[in-house]
């Protein structure tokens, strides 16, 4: 199992929209998600600064198959036609990333 965490920006005026949005997240994204071997995914909301803070687990073993599942799912492509326009990436986030992945420096059990 590996924890990984991530962050990105949320458009103020979108707050209201990405709350109703994972408010009721659509069946086929979280069994997608699930299908991926994503477990225990959080997202965070830090008012005013309006950044994200994603958190999973991710209990695979093929981590970049399983999210090329997900990026290939036609129920996901849409459901980010609707989110990612909420959001703003960080500039210093790798190339090739949308939300910024985090580096772990401390876990308690």
């Amino acid at each position: 199992m590996q924890r990984m965490g991530m962050m990105i920006r949320l458009k103020p005026e979108k707050i209201s929209e990405y709350k109703a949005l994972h408010a009721a997240v659509w069946p086929g994204v979280l069994a997608r998600i699930s299908a991926s071997n994503i477990r225990n995914y959080t997202i965070f909301l830090r008012e005013p600064e309006n950044i994200l803070f994603g958190t999973w687990e991710y209990h695979g073993s093929d981590f970049e198959a399983d999210m090329a599942a997900i990026a290939a799912d036609p129920v996901t492509q849409d459901w980010w036609k609707l989110t990612d326009p909420c959001q703003v990436p960080l500039e210093s986030r790798a190339p090739g990333e949308w939300w910024a992945m985090m580096e772990e420096v401390f876990h308690h059990d």
